[in-house]
């Protein structure tokens, strides 16, 4: 059973928006026998983002690095899929024009 708030199907909805290169990774990331790459990758992303008025490094790492330590911290992935159905109101579908 799916909830409004389902935080696995926000992830799927989300890469299919995105370009494959970026959606493929993602997905390699998120399977079970990535976790020895996703935690320090997640890790890297949250210490990147937390620093990301330097350059070469940017406020979005932080969230992607959470998306990506929620996979295997369950605690994170309600507030997160919250968040995450807020931006999919938000941002239109290339379907749909902007209003």
């Amino acid at each position: 059973m799916q909830t409004p708030h389902d935080f696995h199907a926000l992830l799927h909805r989300f890469e299919a928006r995105l370009p494959y290169w970026i959606a493929s990774r993602s997905r390699a990331l998120r399977e079970p026998h990535a976790r020895l790459w996703r935690l320090p990758v997640a890790g890297l992303l949250i210490v990147g983002g937390v620093f990301g008025f330097l350059p070469l490094l940017g406020f979005w790492m932080l969230p992607l690095g959470l998306v990506l330590l929620a996979v295997d911290w369950p605690k994170l992935q309600p507030p997160l899929a919250r968040v995450m159905s807020w931006i999919e109101r938000k941002w239109p579908s290339p379907a749909q024009p902007p209003k």
